[in-house]
């Protein structure tokens, strides 16, 4: 499962994209609930947004009960996920992320891509509370071995997801797309630690 990613690093062109906030700080490990980045099409342009990371539909009235996760097989279908994958698609930039493996004693490891961003594709709803109106998102996660991990989409993958013209049958084969090949590494136990946000987080075993 998804728990864990980090953004920390950029380039000038992502930072120059609209939405992008000034006081954006580098984070190496981002969990549900936090806030992070989404990339949305807004008028047929692409803009950023600070977004709460567990979907909060407006008619949901449990905000203990807000998914982090969309499972890519059975999105489409649930109450939860149907409309936001209809009309309210997006994506959550990162470097990588994390991975626990092992049966008696998990160990973390990073997964990231060639490219130094990563796209995961996600979903959004926009929700008011006393008067503001505030974003929420989850990621959209794919079976991968004995792990869920996030569904990475390329370039073409990013275009198509984010298109509010985009066919459901391609949304759909975007979904049932293979995993993206990744870069994997042992860590250190440090990462293991909720509260640590560092560098210290990549810590190689």
């Amino acid at each position: 499962m998804c728990g864990r990613y980090a953004l920390f690093r950029w380039s000038p062109g992502f930072a120059a994209l609209p939405g992008f906030p000034a006081d954006q700080q580098p984070h190496w490990s981002i969990s549900p609930n936090a806030q992070v980045l989404l990339l949305r099409s807004v008028a047929g342009e692409r803009q950023l947004a600070r977004v709460r990371w567990g979907l909060t539909p407006p008619w949901l009235t449990d905000l203990t009960k807000t998914p982090a996760q969309a499972r890519a097989e059975t999105l489409a279908e649930q109450p939860m996920f149907r409309e936001a994958f209809r009309l309210r698609r997006g994506l959550l930039p990162a470097n990588g992320f994390y991975e626990w493996r092992g049966s008696v004693r998990k160990r973390p490891y990073w997964l990231t891509g060639e490219a130094s961003l990563l796209y995961f594709a996600a979903l959004w709803e926009a929700y008011p509370v006393e008067g503001c109106v505030y974003l929420s998102a989850a990621v959209v996660t794919q079976a991968a071995a004995n792990q869920r991990r996030p569904l990475i989409l390329d370039a073409a993958g990013q275009d198509a997801w984010l298109a509010a013209d985009t066919p459901q049958a391609e949304l759909q084969a975007l979904l049932a797309s293979p995993s993206a090949s990744l870069r994997e590494r042992v860590l250190a136990n440090l990462v293991n630690d909720p509260k640590l946000d560092g560098p210290e987080c990549l810590t190689p075993a």
